[in-house]
């Protein structure tokens, strides 16, 4: 029981930064502008350097052997993720894309960190990399309205794929373990940043929602019992019977367990699509995960 107990001290703590960033845009420190910026700065500077972060680590084969695993693993939990929500949210795109993908990179490392300590971040990266290849192709692909595509320059052109190739360099020559003080010190301070500045956007998006309609939706409560209880359930199945490291199956589980993806609000913004509505599935459902969280920690707890 004592990584949920851990996992649920880290969602209250992530919950203060998301409470700051209420506060912030409440009392106009923040705009809307703002909070598109600091977006920006997640998308194109902070979750890169996080999965660069990752990769900086002594290369071994044991290593390369768990981050491949560990990146099928995530392929098949993030295909029962899409599938389910296509099947269940055909015509409403938002609620496709929130379903679909959840918060591992914003919620998950962090969480993962702090229950599993930092080598199982490592463990980590395929999923991030993965979700966020889809959400760049596949999920903005739902909010314009076009037909699903990967384009090989959507692919290679974005800021993930570009972090993940320079964190595979790094891992694989050596060089991300042997980096100078000043460029390693540079590299974990952008990444540091990752959960507080994520949480305060969080917190910005739901000082934009009306609350009342927010809390009282049966659409968002259904729509989060979707992302925090039906897929994690679907992917904790298969994952009781296969013969991997528990630790991998942890992360994987944490990361299908997470919230809405902060992104989805980030992406409906892009593409002038309901952001007040894609604000409240972020909200409601970050809300809802300080309890469900620790809950499927547990559960894999006792069935792992």
């Amino acid at each position: 029981m004592e990584p949920a107990l851990i996992v649920f001290r880290q969602t209250l703590t992530m919950a203060i930064y998301m409470f700051l960033g209420f506060a912030l845009f409440k009392t106009g420190k923040i705009t809307k502008e703002g909070s598109k910026s600091l977006a920006n700065v997640l998308v194109w500077l902070v979750i890169p350097t996080v999965i660069v972060d990752s990769f900086c680590v002594p290369f071994s084969i044991d290593k390369l052997s768990q981050l491949g695993i560990s990146a099928l693993l995530a392929a098949g939990a993030l295909a029962v993720s899409i599938l389910v929500s296509r099947l269940i949210y055909p015509k409403r795109p938002i609620d496709n894309f929130a379903a679909s993908f959840s918060n591992c990179g914003f919620m998950g490392i962090p969480l993962v960190r702090a229950g599993f300590g930092d080598e199982a971040v490592f463990l980590l990266v395929g999923f991030v990399v993965l979700l966020n290849l889809m959400q760049w192709t596949y999920g903005a692909g739902l909010l314009r309205g076009e037909k699903v595509g990967m384009s090989p320059k959507a692919l290679l052109l974005n800021p993930i794929a570009i972090g993940t190739g320079i964190g595979l360099l790094l891992f694989l020559t050596g060089l991300g373990s042997r980096l100078p003080s000043f460029a390693r010190g540079a590299v974990s301070g952008v990444a540091g940043l990752n959960s507080p500045v994520a949480m305060i956007v969080l917190g910005i998006y739901l000082a934009q929602t009306e609350l009342r309609r927010t809390f009282l939706s049966p659409r968002l409560y259904a729509l989060s019992g979707v992302r925090l209880l039906l897929i994690p359930a679907l992917t904790l199945l298969p994952l009781i019977f296969l013969p991997v490291e528990a630790t991998v199956k942890f992360v994987i589980l944490v990361a299908a367990a997470a919230p809405v993806g902060a992104n989805v609000a980030v992406y409906a913004q892009l593409y002038n699509q309901d952001y007040p509505y894609a604000c409240q599935t972020v909200a409601l459902s970050t809300v809802l995960s300080i309890l469900t969280l620790p809950v499927a920690v547990a559960v894999a707890g006792l069935v792992f």
